[in-house]
């Protein structure tokens, strides 16, 4: 049987996806079941979280210590990956089916949002993979009403990298921060910086209050936009892979709203279907 159709923001005609065609989709492209976040480095960031390392951190600041076992048992829980502490080596698992609930919840509170016309706030710190996800989303917020605030736009954020302090500046595509990377002059000539960062959301928050708001009644994003955002008290959602404790535990903790388990690393057109699922499932496809 052919699936209805439906048209969205960018004005093209896309399938309607079912939650079984989406969860088959989340399997062959490697979005969930067997990801390439390998179990080690998932291991080693529980670790660091669990030391308070700032760089796994992400802007959350721990309402209590966790423990790397209770940190592997809670992702064990929100993503699917195993529960034994003594499996440290090969590919990790997230649990479609986790993942697809998260997508419901995840498209019930952009419904709430455009239902109210709320102001909203949209980063990535994976532009070269996420950027598209979050256009459209953006895209169809708009549509709907809801104001798509780009507060801070051109300042200058210093992010500590491996190669050391480095200058980077906010920028906005699509409706979407994220950050150019120094000597980067070309409006659009590259998708922008990969950063796990709170900063930038601290800065484009503290932006929109100098200015007299409005401030976003909900932020969607990624790494420490998701966190720092949350941990400010701001409605936060947003996407985050298996080796990412830091939303998941504040999500447990109440400082973020939801969090989808996906790998955040693959091509960036096997994220389309994600959208096309959420708008219509929040009513926002047109």
């Amino acid at each position: 049987m052919i699936p209805p159709r439906t048209r969205w923001p960018s004005g093209t005609i896309s399938f309607v996806l079912t939650p079984d065609a989406l969860r088959a989709h989340l399997l062959d492209a490697r979005l969930a079941g067997v990801v390439a976040t390998l179990r080690e480095v998932s291991l080693r960031r529980y670790r660091l979280f669990a030391a308070g390392d700032p760089r796994v951190l992400i802007g959350i600041d721990p309402e209590r210590s966790w423990r790397t076992r209770e940190l592997i048992e809670l992702m064990a829980d929100r993503c699917g990956v195993s529960a034994d502490p003594r499996r440290t080596s090969g590919h990790d698992v997230i649990d479609p089916d986790r993942t697809l609930a998260a997508l419901d919840a995840f498209a019930d509170r952009l419904a709430a949002a455009a239902r109210r016309g709320a102001p909203v706030l949209l980063g990535t710190g994976h532009p070269h993979r996420l950027l598209g996800f979050y256009g459209g989303l953006a895209d169809a917020l708009s549509a709907a009403g809801c104001t798509v605030l780009t507060p801070a736009q051109g300042r200058c954020v210093d992010i500590t990298t491996r190669f050391g302090l480095r200058t980077h500046h906010l920028d906005y595509v699509r409706g979407v921060a994220l950050l150019r990377e120094p000597g980067i002059s070309r409006p659009g000539g590259e998708p922008g910086a990969h950063t796990h960062s709170p900063l930038p959301v601290r800065l484009a928050l503290a932006a929109a209050a100098e200015a007299g708001g409005p401030l976003p009644e909900l932020v969607i994003g990624d790494h420490g936009w998701v966190c720092g955002a949350g941990q400010l008290g701001f409605e936060a959602i947003g996407l985050a892979d298996a080796d990412d404790p830091a939303p998941f535990v504040g999500q447990a903790e109440g400082s973020v709203s939801v969090v989808v388990p996906l790998d955040d690393g693959v091509r960036s057109e096997h994220y389309g279907p994600l959208i096309r699922y959420v708008l219509n499932r929040a009513c926002l496809s047109q």
